[in-house]
């Protein structure tokens, strides 16, 4: 028995597998944090679950297939992609918040889940008019092209992109959020908005604000992976459950639990194909339900 345990985990003996895998992990994780990051910053100040992010991850994929495509530079076409999805995603939201999600903020919840699963049909049909059925893809410019050597190990060089990128829009997020007065007003509507409210502070504005930077990281986050998936109208289906999962774990409302918990999901991925790779497909639910068990709230959790 010991024998075949071994020979099961013998890759945990490999450093270069064990870095791989730990890299690969980083960068899906780094992914799943951009589209968690603005579905628990949503949740934090307004309270709604918002069903239809994923539909804005798959909009912004879309945004930026066709934002590439007008440039013949790949290079400047894929930085075009990328501020044209989180710009256009960044102005969609703005427009569901102020004329959707304001209507139904003080509804019972199910109003709330109705609505945004609603638009989740209504943006995956839209989708399907402009862009149609077929599954697109835009090129990585030739500089994230290749992979880096380093001890053995070949790792692509756009996953290590998207590490940094993450990790940048972490770092954007933690300045905003803690060292800026906007930031102040909004870990501030997090922990009492009535309070906010009744303070001066124009509480529509910010809400507004807070779900057009929601959707801009979705629509980035989307740009971020078209290259790497399948870009195609039913992308939002395979994003949207992990995105809650990590909500989950981190703790709805935090920001800095998603980060800690898009991490751990990607890892958590990566070494369970290798290690259980029959059972690689609940090994997240697994590990929330362990966090959960632990703590009710999630790593972070404040929001009640």
């Amino acid at each position: 028995m010991l024998e075949l345990i071994a020979q099961h985990f013998a890759w945990a003996q490999n450093p270069v597998v064990l870095a791989r895998q730990t890299l690969a992990g980083i960068s899906n994780g780094m992914l799943l944090f951009l589209i968690s990051a603005g579905l628990s910053l949503i949740f934090g100040v307004l309270r709604v679950l918002n069903f239809a992010h994923g539909a804005l991850f798959m909009l912004g994929a879309l945004i930026a297939v066709s934002t590439a495509a007008l440039l013949a530079d790949p290079l400047a076409g894929f930085a075009a992609a990328l501020i044209g999805a989180a710009a256009g995603l960044a102005l969609l939201g703005a427009a569901i918040e102020t004329n959707l999600l304001r209507r139904i903020y003080r509804a019972p919840h199910e109003m709330q889940l109705l609505l945004t699963f609603g638009l989740v049909f209504i943006l995956g049909d839209a989708a399907k008019i402009i862009w149609g059925r077929e599954e697109h893809s835009i090129g990585m410019p030739a500089i994230l092209t290749g992979g880096a050597h380093a001890f053995g190990l070949v790792f692509p060089l756009y996953r290590l992109f998207l590490i940094a990128a993450g990790v940048i829009v972490a770092a954007g997020l933690w300045l905003t959020l803690c060292r800026t007065r906007w930031g102040i007003f909004i870990r501030a509507a997090t922990m009492d908005r009535e309070m906010l409210s009744a303070l001066g502070i124009n509480t529509r504005r910010l809400f507004t604000a807070v779900f057009a930077l929601g959707a801009a990281l979705a629509g980035l986050g989307g740009a971020l992976a078209a290259p790497v998936v399948a870009v195609g109208p039913g992308l939002h289906a395979q994003v949207i459950v992990d995105a809650f999962v990590v909500v989950v774990i981190g703790g709805l409302g935090s920001v800095l639990g998603a980060f800690i918990a898009s991490l751990l999901v990607g890892l958590v991925n990566a070494f369970g194909i290798l290690a259980f790779p029959s059972a690689s497909v609940v090994l997240t639910f697994a590990c929330m339900a362990i966090v959960l068990i632990v703590r009710p709230r999630g790593l972070l959790g404040t929001v009640e």
